[in-house]
């Protein structure tokens, strides 16, 4: 029988790297982990990227980088050499990486198991590139427009410090921030749905772990080929037919942000009023499952020509 991959987490104390470590029991793979005494310790952690088939960094972009630039003095020593799925937002619009978003395109898939390299998108891009892209493509939104994007999402996307405040002391019912209007996700936003102008985007967190709602308000009269709504949605089923992860679902009147928490998929909606020519567009998601430690998952299934047992 033929040896399993090995994947090394490093990270795994996070809460996606919890969340993969959780999710990789379902593949056939080996879990390499360094002694929690020495997880921060650059030759324990050296030593078991050299060990493995596939590293997932699950860090801070500034050490994400560095962990890259230990393999990369690991290759030019002429060291064995793993890949690298990186869950931070490092190198997620840098063209020396591919993008960890299978349901980008139909040749995706193949660009990302025959990566090197790999970035996981962020929650908050997921929904918003899975809304946008296929109607870019398909000529109907110009890549030229104003979008406005707006995004809640659970507590747990806000990392460790954020988790403890909102479970000990509460935290407020609802938090809008990134008002300087640069958040980190717009540059992967703009890059991966195929936008040419920069979006606004005004992302928040409500009390509640986990969940997500991405909504991109439009007007129909400003779109090309006079679409309508039922064209929207039509677009969005043929893009998505083949996913097993991402559903075009039937509008709603109200949408509950944690309805997919501890779910790995992902629902798109067209909301629309036709007496004024308005639509929203919304995906709803686990910002830590389709929107974290799900996709990395589909990613390091690719990457390692793995399925699940």
């Amino acid at each position: 029988m033929a040896q399993k991959p090995t994947v090394f987490i490093d990270g795994e104390a996070g809460t996606t790297g919890l969340g993969i470590r959780e999710r990789l029991l379902s593949l056939p793979v080996q879990i390499h982990s360094v002694d929690p005494r020495r997880r921060k310790d650059p030759e324990a952690r050296a030593d078991a990227m050299a060990a493995c088939d596939l590293v997932v960094l699950c860090l801070p972009d500034k050490a994400s980088r560095e962990a890259v630039g230990m393999i990369d003095s690991m290759a030019a020593s002429g060291g064995r050499t793993p890949k690298v799925l990186d869950a931070s937002t490092a190198f997620r619009t840098s063209s020396d990486w591919a993008y960890g978003f299978p349901e980008l395109s139909s040749d995706q898939p193949e660009i990302i198991r025959q990566a090197a390299r790999v970035s996981n998108p962020g929650c908050y891009p997921t929904g918003a590139i899975a809304l946008l892209r296929p109607l870019i493509d398909a000529g109907v939104v110009p890549s030229d427009f104003p979008v406005a994007i707006n995004a809640v999402s659970g507590y747990t996307g806000g990392g460790r410090g954020m988790i403890e405040e909102q479970e000990r002391d509460g935290g407020p019912p609802f938090l809008l921030y990134g008002l300087g209007l640069a958040h980190k996700h717009i540059p992967e936003i703009e890059r991966h749905a195929g936008l040419t102008r920069r979006p606004l985007f005004v992302p928040s967190v409500g009390h509640f772990p986990r969940g997500m709602i991405v909504s991109v308000p439009l007007h129909l009269d400003l779109l090309n080929r006079n679409a309508r709504a039922e064209d929207l949605k039509r677009i969005l089923e043929e893009y998505y037919c083949d996913s097993a992860f991402i559903s075009v679902c039937e509008a709603e009147s109200t949408l509950i942000a944690d309805a997919l928490a501890g779910s790995d998929k992902m629902e798109l909606r067209i909301h629309c009023n036709a007496q004024h020519q308005h639509i929203v567009l919304t995906a709803r998601l686990d910002n830590l499952g389709k929107g974290a430690s799900g996709a990395a998952i589909q990613n390091i299934a690719l990457m390692l020509g793995v399925s699940p047992d």
